[in-house]
């Protein structure tokens, strides 16, 4: 019999790390070796440990999920993380998978899939949440598009975030603020902040320019 899946679990709140524990080792092939309540003490852990697997949360005080990701990565490349939040953003998503987290699952998953994708993640795969596999194919394929653009056209559409890329999409179908703020569920003023943002790093002058240059990004 093969012994079990080891696994450190970075969240910081010490009532959640406790449930969790409790479910985790519910399943005789997981064991939970330790806790850590930020990022900075998952890395002291990882390396007194090395769990094959960090069950990773994204927003913590000290240090983020997203940086500890990256770290834990670079200095064990061996251990795999799989980032367990409560938050489902595209730029979140994004972020941890380019940090080197191997999976994204959601707090709210049943105990049998998460048990599922933490032994998915250490055999060496990759889970994703199915409310993020869309997105994350998305932008592959948006990725995909840009890899005939120049250098220069490749380093503007990279400076965008994926929510600036969305508005970009309503703007090309010739929405207004007000239409792509109910489109996206925010609030006006934000999207004409972004907008600001979106000119800026498009190099653009106006609203009409910017959707043309998202064109010729690919981005529509």
């Amino acid at each position: 019999m093969n012994p079990p899946i080891k696994i450190l679990l970075v969240d910081d709140q010490a009532l959640f790390r406790e449930a969790m524990r409790t479910v985790l080792e519910l399943d005789s092939r997981l064991e939970v070796v330790a806790e850590a309540a930020d990022g900075e003490e998952a890395l002291r852990l990882c390396a007194k440990h090395r769990p094959q697997v960090v069950l990773m949360d994204l927003r913590m005080p000290v240090m983020g999920g997203t940086e500890a990701t990256r770290l834990i990565r670079a200095r064990h490349p061996e251990i795999r993380v799989l980032v367990l939040t409560c938050f489902d953003q595209e730029e979140d998503v994004f972020e941890a998978l380019r940090a080197g987290a191997s999976g994204y699952v959601l707090k709210e998953t049943p105990s049998v899939r998460l048990a599922s994708a933490i032994k998915v993640v250490a055999g060496g795969g990759t889970y994703l949440q199915p409310s993020v596999a869309t997105q994350v194919v998305a932008e592959f394929n948006r990725l995909s598009r840009s890899s005939s653009l120049s250098t220069e056209e490749r380093r503007l559409a990279s400076q965008l975030s994926q929510r600036e890329v969305e508005i970009l999409q309503h703007l090309m179908r010739g929405m207004s603020n007000k239409e792509i703020a109910v489109a996206l569920s925010i609030a006006e003023g934000t999207v004409k902040n972004h907008m600001t943002s979106i000119l800026e790093k498009l190099r653009v002058p106006d609203r009409t320019s910017a959707a043309l240059k998202a064109r010729k990004l690919g981005l529509g």
